[in-house]
């Protein structure tokens, strides 16, 4: 999900998430499920300093900055996202919308998707809060990891494809196959499009305390393994990734605190 959550279990998520196995899928949607409601209370802060963070490399993931309502009124171009044409961005396991909330100012479109039902309320809530009608932004409920539905039928018309961008916030790894997952959204990016992922470099497992530890499958990935990844997927093209100054902080009942750094790391579709 994004940045944004820190989801009790010591980050900065928003998701509520978007993969794969039954196991997975239940656990994830149960948690998210119920931290829906308070999470952006919970991690205001934390999101708040994601969003700055994304906001500043636009031109690092390939969005570029445009005048105040230009994406929004621009249509046809075919140079780059943000370049006088239409920026349509996919946020998957979008949680309460952190990467949406950062990325719209330069967007014409944000669509979301999110396993957790009470997530896509919270972030369609949020949408409708600041005016924003539904063909600008707005989330739904589904699965597109599932290893058993290539194309889920939910999903399967135009409006769901071709997006400029797509992105995955803190949502990789709750993921059982996040290669999985690069490839489908690889998939729905048109050619030239961009896949960005914002997730922990490398860290200690958390413990069984841990009220998410349940929901996580990866415990951080390093440069090489994201860029096999992003490479695999068929997106390795100008890929790129920079650590983020903002870290998670988690401090534990027993007081002991933990940290983890964060990345966000971007690839171009041929």
């Amino acid at each position: 999900m994004s940045a944004s959550h820190a989801h009790a279990h010591g980050h900065g998520h928003s998701h509520g998430h978007g993969a794969e196995g039954p196991s997975t899928v239940s656990q994830n949607k149960e948690y998210f499920d119920k931290e829906a409601a308070d999470y952006d209370k919970k991690h205001g802060e934390t999101q708040n300093k994601l969003i700055g963070e994304i906001r500043s490399r636009l031109g690092f993931i390939g969005v570029q900055r445009v005048e105040e309502g230009g994406a929004r009124e621009k249509k046809g171009a075919e140079e780059g996202p943000g370049n006088g044409r239409t920026v349509r961005v996919l946020d998957y396991a979008c949680g309460t919308g952190l990467v949406s909330r950062a990325l719209a100012p330069y967007a014409t479109q944000c669509v979301g998707i999110d396993l957790s039902e009470s997530m896509v309320a919270t972030y369609n809530r949020q949408a409708e809060n600041q005016g924003l009608e539904p063909s600008m932004m707005r989330a739904y409920q589904g699965n597109l990891c599932d290893p058993q539905d290539e194309d889920p039928a939910a999903f399967a018309s135009p409006e769901f494809t071709e997006f400029d961008v797509a992105a995955v916030g803190l949502g990789f790894h709750h993921f059982d196959d996040p290669a999985l997952a690069a490839r489908r959204l690889a998939a729905r990016l048109r050619p030239g499009g961009v896949l960005v992922i914002l997730d922990f470099l490398p860290h200690a497992k958390p413990d069984a305390s841990h009220p998410a530890s349940s929901t996580i499958t990866h415990h951080g990935f390093s440069e090489q393994h994201i860029r096999g990844i992003f490479e695999q997927a068929g997106v390795g093209k100008d890929f790129a990734l920079d650590e983020l100054e903002t870290e998670f902080h988690f401090t534990k009942p027993d007081g002991f605190e933990m940290h983890r750094r964060i990345f966000i790391a971007r690839g171009t579709r041929a």
